[in-house]
């Protein structure tokens, strides 16, 4: 999404809306039929998975550019809860994501989901990569230490 140095959303993202909890048979097609009555859709970007066990499936969520804000409204209040292959679809205007998450929390929370959703990922979001290849090089490393100690067990199990 795009920012101005202010802080607000740039009009082209205005019309812009988050289809989320997508059933993983709903294809790019059927995503814009569905969504096409409402106005005239400008892009669409479809998420796959672009690496991992799951390469080349559906992530489950798109966004849907139209070319008004106001069609991206009326979009959002007919298809928000509507049941899509029996999931019922999340529906927002692609900008209110982090402020509906935070709007109920403290301050500091609100500070920090804007900087985690706006930023980039930013320091947050450096800091839990790093702590979660820390956290995956300890298992790894254990890992290497059973398997060892097992075959040091079997080493002694044929002696004997």
């Amino acid at each position: 999404m795009n920012y101005d140095p202010t802080g607000s959303i740039d009009d082209k993202c205005e019309g812009r809306l988050y289809v989320g909890n997508l059933d993983l048979r709903i294809t790019e097609a059927a995503l814009l039929k569905m969504f096409s009555p409402f106005g005239k859709i400008v892009s669409e970007d479809f998420l796959w998975h672009t690496r991992g066990p799951k390469r080349g499936e559906p992530r489950g969520f798109a966004f849907i550019q139209y070319s008004t804000k106001e069609e991206a409204e009326l979009a959002k209040e007919k298809m928000h809860g509507r049941l899509a292959c029996g999931r019922p679809l999340v529906v927002r205007l692609a900008g209110e994501k982090c402020m509906s998450e935070t709007a109920d929390s403290s301050t500091k929370a609100v500070g920090e989901g804007h900087r985690m959703h706006l930023g980039g990922g930013g320091a947050v979001g450096q800091k839990s990569r790093s702590a979660k290849i820390a956290a995956i090089k300890n298992k790894l490393k254990s890992l290497e230490e059973e398997s060892s100690k097992a075959k040091k067990q079997k080493q002694t199990d044929n002696i004997s």
